[in-house]
């Protein structure tokens, strides 16, 4: 048997944005008119046409970017909203943690507000006493019951109105991101609270942007996107999906702010005579950084607000290479004409998991053959901290030559990065550090990780137990 079942239920709003007078509201209400009369312009539809159904003694997730639907549905599903059309069917006592502590009165006490929420809730005098002890104990406020609600901290409010949901005993449990109603160990007591539900075989209803309680705690999930179903099924399926197409529209995203950064550069630091020609939509991430020629650069580990400039406004050359902020600058004798970054597939992303493999592509030309010249790369974290940075003279290789136009790669096998935001560098120069073309955190790379682990680098490694321990799921 299902306990929740969504037959083609759509839900439309009206929009803001013009005014548009009725009769009477009374009219609107009872003709039906109040969105039936307005132009398909005057309303937004929410929820698009979606149907599923939540078998009994089931944990289903549902997951989705902002705006996509997925709080109208819980609302649907909990009798706060009626859907425009479709049907929506719950079968048994439901409890709903939306609005944790909806309808708390801030002038009356804790205890009070706890009688008055469970009757809210479908309970009766005698069952919320039977139960008062635990829901105070379980949202650790046995010493401030007895004050005014209003004297609460925002989390005492969200945990009184967290343990009188959670003890209603309801056949069907709805959540919408309220797990971060407590420090740590309470959010363990929140989840150990949720897998007593599965054991006692009720039925939840997860929305949540943690995709880790998904696929840890739900038997199947959907994915709404702009008030569609994507898909449906087994939650590391649908989870895996929802991540790729995350993973698509920010590459997408970081594509644009990298052409928009280079373009801004490009126009601060004109060259007489000539124009940069990098391209506008690079279709890749040009992630990359260029590393100061000098055999020990003074200081590779900060980022300093605030660059140089000539008294025309022009860009120039800082003292140190690892001090300046976002920009370009040089002679370009030799210019950096593109630059690409490389995922796995060998196809252009600015979006890298933890471990895959990076190339950095940068097409260089020079009008006259130049016999002096350096390339070099860097990757920076979202504070300025310098992860790494090279160049070829720095590896030991002898000052380069270039004439007309070329080809540079640098590859990384593994990027053993954690999670998280990095800035690349690229840059062409002379042994002495005399920039030629200068790229200064223009390009952007996200990296990606289901781990949670801290800092910037993740160097290969393995666990090993002997004796009386004992530790399964560990992978190096």
């Amino acid at each position: 048997m299902n306990a929740i079942e969504v037959r083609d239920v759509h839900k439309a709003y009206r929009r803001y944005g013009r005014r548009r007078q009725f009769g009477t509201l009374k009219s609107a209400l009872l003709g039906g008119r109040l969105l039936r009369d307005l132009r398909p312009d005057e309303t937004f539809e929410a929820i698009k046409g979606v149907s599923f159904d939540v078998p009994a003694g089931r944990t289903f997730g549902i997951v989705g970017r902002n705006g996509s639907g997925k709080s109208t549905m819980l609302k649907l599903i909990a009798g706060i909203g009626r859907p425009t059309a479709g049907t929506v069917t719950v079968r048994g006592r439901v409890s709903a943690l939306i609005e944790l502590g909806a309808g708390f009165h801030p002038e009356i006490s804790g205890r009070e507000n706890v009688f008055i929420n469970g009757m809210m809730l479908g309970l009766t005098r005698r069952e919320i006493a039977a139960r008062f002890d635990a829901i105070v104990a379980f949202a650790e406020l046995e010493e401030f019951i007895d004050a005014p609600v209003k004297t609460y901290s925002s989390g005492m409010y969200m945990r009184l109105g967290f343990a009188v949901a959670i003890h209603v005993d309801p056949d069907v449990l709805l959540i919408d991101e309220v797990l971060a109603v407590g420090d740590e160990a309470f959010t363990h007591k929140c989840l150990d609270k949720f897998a007593e539900f599965r054991r006692k075989g009720r039925t939840v209803l997860l929305v949540t942007h943690s995709l880790d309680l998904v696929t840890r705690f739900c038997d199947e999930a959907l994915w709404l996107d702009a008030g569609l179903v994507r898909i449906q099924g087994d939650p590391r399926r649908v989870v895996d999906a929802y991540l790729q197409d995350v993973a698509k529209a920010e590459n997408a995203a970081l594509g644009r702010a990298a052409a928009g950064a280079v373009q801004a550069a490009a126009a601060a630091a004109p060259v007489e005579g000539r124009t940069a020609e990098v391209p506008v939509e690079p279709p890749a991430p040009a992630n990359i950084s260029g590393s100061a020629a000098a055999d020990e650069p003074p200081d590779m580990f900060k980022a300093e607000e605030g660059r140089p400039s000539t008294s025309s406004g022009r860009p120039e050359e800082p003292p140190d290479m690892f001090r300046a902020i976002e920009g370009r600058w040089g002679s370009r004798e030799v210019e950096i004409t593109a630059v690409e970054v490389l995922g796995r597939d060998g196809l252009p992303t600015y979006v890298f998991e933890s471990g895959d493999p990076l190339e950095i592509r940068l097409r260089v030309e020079a009008p006259h053959r130049v016999t002096d010249v350096v390339f070099g790369v860097g990757i920076f974290n979202a504070e300025g901290v310098c992860c790494y940075g090279t160049n070829t003279k720095i590896e030991g290789a002898a000052s380069g030559e270039l004439i007309g136009a070329g080809d540079v790669r640098f590859a990384i096998d593994r990027l053993e990065l954690v999670e998280g935001t990095y800035k690349l560098d690229v840059a062409a120069h002379r042994e002495n550090g005399a920039a030629y073309d200068y790229h200064r955190l223009l390009y952007t790379i996200r990296v990606t990780s289901r781990l949670r682990e801290a800092g910037i680098y993740r160097p290969p490694h393995r666990w090993t137990f002997s004796g009386g321990v004992r530790i399964t799921g560990l992978s190096s």
